[in-house]
Formats: C-alpha cells, structure tokens, sequence
C-alpha cells in the first residue's frame, strides 16, 4: 500500500486546509518545491499536489510550481496532481511536463463526456477525486454540495476506466480524527478500480486501519496534516508497511 504525502499549493505556499475551507488554511511551508524534495529524502514513492487556487477558479494556477517540482524530482518521484482541471488541453500540458496522473474532480461529475474523452485519450493517466460529504458528491474545491451519491457515480466512473478513484470524505479532511473507514469500505468493495483513501490520517493506527482495507481494493491512502504537525512519523509509516511486505523481515 502506498502512503502519498500531499502538498496543496495556495497562494504560492504549502498549505492544509480544514474540511476544505480555504478561509482556514494553516500554512507549512513558503517553498513546495522544498517540501517535495523533503518527502522524497524520506522514502516517498508518490507525490499527491493539489492546486487549491486552481481547484477555487476551475483552471490552473500554480502551473509554473508543479513544473519545478516534476523537473526536479518527476523521474525519481511520480506525481498525482488535481485542482481545476476542466479540459484535455490542461490534462495534455501537465502529462508533457512529466506529471504522472492527472487527478481530474468537479468536471468530472459536471461532464462525464469530458471524462471519457480524457480516459480514452490518456489511458492510464486519469484518476478521479470523489469528494464527499455525508455521502454526496462535492465541487469546486469542496464548495459547491451536489445531489450525487459517492457510491453510483463512483460506478459510472469506473465503467469510464479511470486508473483510480481518491477518496475523501471532507469532514475529516484537516481535522486528523481518523479515515472514514467503513465509508472507504464499501465503496473499495464494490469496485474493482483501486481506491486510495484521503482525509483524516492523524497516526500510525490509523495507517493500520486503511491498511486493513487493502483487500477490499484499497491501495493507498493520502496524508498531509499529520505528517506536517508531526502526529504521524512518514518514514515510520512506510517502514511499518515495509516489513509487512518483505517476507524476510516477518520472519524475524
């Protein structure tokens, strides 16, 4: 299972957000680029950047940052980056600079054609955030609440053959009280596409937790504000998963 720090981009800086209030944004770093290079210095195998001002405007905004980060560390370190991506040419553009996997969200619950097009064109390369709250589909940077239900569109989703499907219930989202677990669950269950979980990691049990998932489809799990606050140890993290992965570590 991979554990995928974050870096949400906002105004320039490495910032976390709380339920995704961009009114409430604690800032951890002036420099992204430097926070990447820390990550990948610590044993990541992914990268997952969020550009929330992109995400606000429905269109790219913090471009010439995730440039930097993907020339500097893309070869060595894959990036997954979502945030106001409505269109193939933006999804062309960012795969060109090296971007792994674009991570595309409110355009494509708002436009399932455009989703389609963009799996067919870029096969392999299109992930979806779903977002949600109490069970329904949110857009525009968490903004807007839809009438959707997590569990058909996530269906309709998959049919379209996305690589994979991002995870988060938005009110754990910057508040480290734990993945909504049994929600993650049901939809991974239910789907054959792979299921990463976001929202709520606070420590090493709750890594445990959505590790427990990984039968049920779960193959990663995003975490940002606790390994900023220091609540969850990442190198720890990964070794833990590490030993349980390498026969002979378990033998030990």
């Amino acid at each position: 299972m991979l554990i995928i720090p974050a870096i949400d981009i906002k105004d320039g800086h490495c910032v976390r957000l709380r339920q995704g209030d961009m009114n409430d944004a604690t800032v951890f770093s002036e420099n992204p680029l430097a926070v990447a290079r820390h990550w990948h210095a610590q044993g990541a195998q992914r990268l997952h950047i969020v550009d929330l001002d992109g995400a606000r405007d429905g269109r790219p905004k913090s471009e010439g940052l995730v440039r930097d980060i993907v020339t500097a560390l893309g070869e060595q370190l894959p990036v997954q980056l979502g945030g106001g991506i409505r269109d193939l040419d933006t999804i062309e553009r960012y795969l060109d600079i090296g971007v792994s996997y674009v991570v595309v969200g409110t355009a494509a619950v708002r436009n399932p054609g455009f989703l389609k097009d963009a799996c067919s064109a870029f096969q392999g390369h299109i992930m979806v955030g779903l977002d949600a709250r109490d069970g329904k589909v949110a857009v525009d940077g968490w903004s807007k609440l839809t009438r959707h239900d997590v569990f058909d569109i996530a269906h309709k989703f998959e049919d379209l053959g996305v690589e994979a499907i991002i995870y988060t219930d938005i009110g754990r989202d910057g508040m480290m009280t734990g993945v909504n677990v049994e929600a993650t669950r049901k939809l991974a269950a239910q789907l054959s596409t792979p299921v990463i979980a976001s929202g709520g990691i606070n420590n090493l049990q709750d890594v445990r937790d959505v590790w427990a998932l990984e039968p049920d489809g779960v193959s990663g799990v995003i975490t940002g504000r606790a390994i900023y606050e220091g609540t969850l140890d990442f190198k720890a993290a990964l070794q833990m998963v590490a030993q349980r992965d390498d026969p002979a570590q378990q033998a030990r």
